[in-house]
């Protein structure tokens, strides 16, 4: 070899090792770049020759294929945050890993970068105690204090317990869970969320809503009252003891056992009865719903005021609402244990409470007690009033929704079983001081048991004053629970609906629903505004939402159907519902709501309030009111397949087919960088 040749190889030699010494430099600094991008920023992939490939192989869902051809061995979630699918790619190794060794073929580089979204961040709860609290407090209102007990001792006592929890297993439940997981893995209110289930009963959102504001139209109001009797409490002598009142009648009696000189007759009426009818409602100057009369002042301030916690407590979303319900959920279970506790140690407490056990097991033969224990378990859980739904949006993606509902729907009985040992224990002490039977004593069932029996014990206790203070706080706090959560569905549901109108103006919008919620409530308060919420109460919202719920199964179970809905679930939580929940929400739980409907149709409640007898045209009134809110659910579905295109086939296809959620759609932007 001549010298020359020696040279030029020696010179070649070197200039292969600077050159692989280099590949190698480069080599670690892009790996460093990488592993940096995929911890730091965890949206962005590096991918390696995809020059050839061109973005055509960057198909949605597929992220894993892109980046090194290989799949990963877990499947991956549709609705994981921004960049998850990369973040979990960096952690793992190995051919079964969403990332293999880097290996640059020079020239240029593709850069993919994963989006989940385009869209803002969803809001999300504080803690998870904020969630638990905020679905505890939607779920215990005022009716599991005055409702529950009442119907337990009037369908057999302790034996209605047996129906009740049946209802609860099969019916009540199961319709709790799906709203939470519907909620959680579609992440919507409940207008927007049915384009993911079944686009044409969109109308169910619509209905939902109406009913909402009915209901925030008269629920109000008689926390309004408790706080008439809250401000009328801080005196030594609660006004609602004596028959020397202004507001009293000849035929006042103050009638205990040791009143001996006193006679009680069938026309005599309690200081308490007066001070409630004539004092805080008036209902004596307002001779029935064709005349209501003037506004109360008194009690339009009260609202107003009400109004305005509400309104303070919900206008930035769950994170102040979250915060306002660890005083608002857990300040009742204080009171009703200081309750408990005291009635226990009253003389009589035993009788009302045999009385409110006892069994009657042949009223388990009546029709009645089983409707009875569907509709309040219904009632009591609150599905179908979008409140779940909205709640459950805001939780993370992989919350155990399973275990949320078991938890909360089991508290949520055990305070119904609660309260009527609060009440029951008073009304024994009642009946003990009257010398009378519990079930004399206690004749009065709603807001009557507690505004006129449970005040007029409470005035015959020693440290009256203090225990009605904070009773009556307890009434305002579980009202209040279940109004933020009213309104949060609302509210919810059409930010969800028209985000680029509503989501920068938040405020705006939660004050004008408030005052419209507090207009609305003015008929309320007038004289005979006690006949308006009685006709709010038994028409307005109990029929039409039960039959929106039943609708809302069927769309879930058998339109969108239960495979793909427990296998979202399975995405979720990490298992599939058994087989007892499938058969829940095929065929129990539109069972359970079918015969709800068809026991009110065939026996229509005898609307009745103090000695104010319903006539007809009120009934017919009533169903005016409900009906209105439901005809949004046929109403949109004309709409829908009015405007849609293609032939009538065509367009009822596209009407039942669920549209991907846009954060279940992976959006992404490939760039070549040298």
């Amino acid at each position: 070899m001549e010298k020359k040749d020696i040279i030029m190889t020696s010179l070649l030699t070197k200039d292969k090792g600077e050159n692989e010494d280099e590949r190698k430099e480069e080599r670690e600094e892009v790996e460093g770049e990488k592993e940096d991008m995929q911890q730091g920023v965890c949206g962005l992939t590096l991918a390696d020759g995809l020059t050839d490939r061109g973005p055509k192989a960057l198909t949605p869902g597929s992220v894993q294929q892109v980046s090194n051809g290989f799949t990963t061995s877990s499947p991956q979630s549709p609705k994981e945050g921004p960049g998850t699918a990369a973040c979990s790619a960096g952690t793992s190794s190995g051919s079964g890993g969403a990332t293999g060794p880097f290996v640059p073929l020079g020239g240029l580089r593709t850069l993919v970068v994963q989006q989940t979204t385009l869209e803002r961040p969803r809001e999300t709860w504080s803690k998870k105690m904020d969630f638990l609290l905020s679905v505890i407090g939607y779920a215990v209102d005022l009716g599991n204090v005055w409702r529950f007990p009442y119907i337990c001792y009037q369908n057999g006592g302790g034996a209605f317990l047996l129906p009740y929890l049946l209802m609860a297993v099969f019916g009540g439940v199961p319709l709790f869970y799906m709203e939470l997981a519907l909620g959680q893995f579609h992440r919507s209110g409940c207008i927007s969320i049915w384009k993911h289930i079944c686009p044409i009963f969109k109308g169910i959102g619509f209905a939902i809503c109406i009913i909402a504001l009915y209901i925030a139209f008269y629920y109000n109001t008689i926390m309004a009252w408790a706080l008439y009797y809250l401000l009328s409490s801080f005196r030594p002598t609660l006004p609602w003891t004596t028959c020397t009142n202004s507001w009293n009648t000849e035929n006042c009696n103050l009638y205990m056992s040791t009143d001996h000189n006193v006679s009680w007759s069938n026309s005599s009426t309690s200081p308490a009865e007066e001070f409630y009818t004539r004092q805080v409602l008036q209902v004596h100057r307002s001779p029935g719903l064709h005349q209501l009369g003037s506004v109360s002042w008194q009690l339009a301030l009260c609202l107003l005021f009400i109004f305005t916690i509400v309104y303070f407590s919900i206008w930035k979303g769950v994170k102040t609402s979250g915060k306002v319900v660890w005083v608002t959920a857990t300040f009742p279970y204080l009171v009703l244990l200081v309750l408990l506790v005291r009635g226990a140690t009253l003389p009589g407490a035993w009788r009302g409470v045999v009385f409110y056990l006892k069994p009657d097991w042949e009223k388990l033969l009546s029709t009645t007690v089983w409707i009875d224990a569907a509709a309040q378990i219904f009632f009591s859980l609150g599905p179908g009033f979008g409140v779940l739904l909205a709640f459950a949006s805001y939780n993370p993606f992989h919350n155990n929704c399973y275990k949320d509902a078991l938890v909360t729907s089991s508290v949520n009985c055990l305070t119904s079983f609660l309260s009527g040992f609060v009440i029951f224990t008073v009304l024994g002490y009642m009946a003990e001081m009257r010398q009378q039977d519990v079930d004399a004593v206690a004749k009065d069932a709603g807001p009557s048991l507690l505004f006129i029996i449970y005040a007029e014990a409470i005035a015959n206790m020693p440290a009256a004053t203090f225990f009605s203070i904070i009773f009556f706080l307890m009434i305002i706090m579980l009202g209040l629970d279940s109004t933020f959560a009213g309104l949060e569905g609302v509210i919810t549901a059409m930010l969800d609906e028209f985000p680029h109108l509503l989501v920068k103006r938040r405020e705006c919008f939660v004050f004008g629903l408030v005052c419209v919620c507090y207009l609305g409530a003015l008929s309320t308060l007038t004289y005979g505004g006690a006949f308006v919420v009685k006709l709010f109460e038994e028409y307005a919202t109990g029929p039409a939402v039960i039959t929106v719920v039943l609708l809302e199964v069927i769309a879930v179970s058998w339109f969108y159907g239960t495979t793909r809905f427990c296998n979202d679930v399975q995405v979720m939580i990490g298992f599939s519902p058994g087989f007892f929940w499938r058969i829940c929400w095929v065929a129990i739980c539109p069972c359970f709501l079918l015969f709800i409907i068809i026991s009110f149709l065939a026996f229509p409640p005898e609307v009745r309030l103090f000695h104010y007898h319903y006539p007809p045209w009120t009934t017919v009134l009533g169903y005016c009111i409900g009906v209105s809110s439901f005809i949004c659910v046929p109403a949109y579905m004309v709409y829908h397949l009015l405007n849609a295109k293609g032939t009538f086939k065509q367009r009822l296809l596209k009407s039942i087919t669920p549209v991907p959620s846009t954060d279940q759609q992976r959006n992404f932007i490939v760039t070549n960088a040298v």
